[in-house]
């Protein structure tokens, strides 16, 4: 994070997100990400021991199994995808995004389940002849959140991150020779990953597929503009949106590339006139007009926290988020 600007946020909004009221994991982004409290604060620590605790992230470990699974009517015992979106995958991702780590024996059970069950399977995780870079990254992304960026199936996913970008600097989880906007999984992973922990190799993959987001505005692909990018959504499971394409850029310390100006532009219009921003959508959120994506894999739940097209923690806290790493708008 190479740039923070000083954020305004009025006395009503900063206590909206950081009062009783509040999520302890939007209580934590916001004094860090917002502020940029150091880990030694004490609002930070307290934000911090209470996730898990309270809150969202207690509500997901509360029907955990004892194995590190969660099941629902209609998955096995070895299924850790389907149904989509409320197993044991997307739980994990979102209590990574949430602030959880290995540090609580929850974490670390599920952390060893998806390391144990990907090594078995030899694919999807490790980069394997059927490996999707969607797959790969968000599970990379999610065990370096956790805390396991040392591991050999973290660092070997990395590297398979890094031999799987197109020649055009993008990702795609489909056969193709180009890249495309919505695979966004890879260069997010690369954004958990400190500065100084950066292997050469990431550092070149990096500005690679940051350039290929910049060079097209993080919007600009194909005919005709796709709706859903034009909506905010939480979680995100892995379908890209404006918000989404910010937060991974701005990370990676390309806040101050006036080529994202007109994504920055198109958040601000998103804000409401109480200075909070909205979900737009539960993902799956598709556009049928536009082929390339289908749903034959069964009914899918979205893994909702809050109700769309009202006033929203996550997205709020997520767009300052990505206004306190701007240099100027």
């Amino acid at each position: 994070m190479r740039s923070r600007r000083r954020m305004r946020v009025s006395s009503r909004l900063r206590g909206w997100l950081t009062g009783a009221g509040s999520d302890p994991s939007v209580r934590w982004r916001y004094w860090t990400e917002v502020e940029g409290r150091p880990p030694s604060d004490s609002r930070v620590r307290a934000a911090r021991r209470a996730i898990g605790r309270t809150g969202w992230a207690a509500g997901i470990l509360k029907h955990q199994f004892r194995d590190g699974r969660w099941t629902t009517p209609g998955s096995s015992d070895q299924e850790l995808f389907r149904p989509k979106y409320i197993v044991t995958n997307w739980r994990a991702i979102l209590l990574a995004e949430l602030g959880m780590t290995r540090d609580d024996p929850r974490i670390r059970r599920t952390s060893e389940l998806i390391m144990r069950r990907w090594t078995e399977r030899g694919t999807d995780l490790l980069g394997g002849p059927d490996g999707e870079v969607c797959v790969t990254g968000n599970a990379a992304r999610m065990l370096i959140r956790f805390g396991y960026l040392d591991h050999p199936v973290v660092q070997r996913s990395i590297a398979w991150l890094v031999r799987t970008q197109k020649p055009d600097g993008g990702w795609y989880c489909f056969p193709s020779s180009s890249g495309s906007l919505d695979c966004w999984e890879g260069l997010a992973a690369f954004a958990e990953i400190p500065e100084d922990s950066r292997e050469e190799s990431v550092r070149r993959s990096i500005e690679w597929g940051a350039e290929f987001y910049l060079k097209r505005r993080l919007m600009n692909e194909g005919r005709v503009r796709y709706p859903p990018w034009f909506r905010i959504h939480y979680p995100n499971h892995y379908y890209y949106d404006l918000l989404v394409g910010l937060r991974v850029l701005t990370r990676l310390g390309y806040g101050s590339d006036p080529r994202i100006r007109p994504a920055l532009r198109w958040l601000l219009g998103k804000r409401r006139q109480d200075g909070t921003w909205a979900t737009d959508a539960d993902h799956p959120d598709l556009d049928p007009r536009r082929g390339g994506y289908s749903f034959d894999e069964g009914p899918v739940w979205p893994l909702r926290l809050e109700p769309p097209n009202a006033p929203s923690r996550s997205a709020t806290v997520e767009a300052l988020g990505v206004l306190s790493r701007v240099e100027a708008i």
